[in-house]
């Protein structure tokens, strides 16, 4: 006879909680045994492997409903499953390239702030106050040209 386990121990091998897994029974990512006797659900090793599926598709960035798209392809079409993670891969360069530039505009601003030498002025408050007057300006020229 195959081990099972209840829910709270799937939770608990699978490193998430309860209502995790309830979710994921809402949302249709793990189906939902039948009730053994004594009305407790058992969850077969089947169980706690989509989970760990599940979680693994997570940490690499997938959404619910792609994983959902990924769970439906069963070891099949790879193509889809290709295409889905070239799509996650450009999204995550993308994410990069604009961390690298928020690093480094971090980096000038810390430099200008070390060179000031002064605490009256601070160059990091004046170039983000500097730009919040320049997006104003922008949106109002915006709105008084009758665009959104």
């Amino acid at each position: 006879m195959e081990h099972t386990l209840t829910i709270g121990k799937l939770a608990r091998a699978a490193g998430v909680g309860v209502e995790t897994v309830r979710y994921y029974h809402r949302c249709g990512l793990l189906p939902v045994p039948e009730r053994a006797h004594g009305a407790i659900r058992q969850y077969s090793q089947q169980s706690l492997q989509r989970l760990h599926f599940i979680r693994q598709a997570q940490s690499l960035g997938f959404t619910l409903d792609e994983v959902r798209i990924l769970l439906q392809q069963n070891h099949g079409q790879c193509s889809t499953a290709r295409a889905l993670a070239e799509r996650k891969l450009g999204l995550v360069e993308e994410r990069l390239r604009d961390l690298l530039r928020m690093r480094a505009e971090l980096q000038n601003l810390i430099g200008q702030c070390r060179a000031n030498g002064t605490e009256e002025c601070c160059p990091l408050i004046d170039t983000l106050a500097a730009n919040v007057e320049s997006d104003q300006t922008c949106h109002a020229a915006a709105l008084s040209a009758g665009l959104p």
